[in-house]
């Protein structure tokens, strides 16, 4: 088995277990949700997170772009809701973060 196939297989599992369902113009995404309004802490030090993200996988972003309407399946105190793409950030890692805003 390739490195790359393995790796996508870990992947499965993560996003599976611990990803949040999001819909990207109406089409299911599992990724990973994260709000600036519940910044982690670490130890006395805060996280740099400065806009909502959702971090998916590349094979899931085909057709994402930016002003796209995001749902995050989450209640309103985690962070759902309705939000646009503001940036669309490739991470060299098989992974992309969206910046999001929120939709008013």
């Amino acid at each position: 088995m390739a490195f790359r196939d393995l790796i996508d297989e870990v992947d499965d599992t993560v996003f599976e277990v611990l990803g949040d369902t999001a819909r990207i113009e109406g089409r299911e995404v599992m990724g990973m949700f994260s709000a600036p309004w519940l910044q982690p802490k670490l130890g006395r030090i805060t996280t740099s997170l400065r806009e909502p993200h959702l971090v998916i996988r590349v094979k899931d972003s085909a057709g994402v772009e930016t002003r796209q309407r995001v749902e995050i399946d989450l209640p309103v105190e985690d962070g759902g809701g309705a939000y646009t793409i503001a940036s669309v950030e490739p991470g060299g890692d098989g992974l992309i973060a969206l910046v999001l805003r929120k939709t008013p």
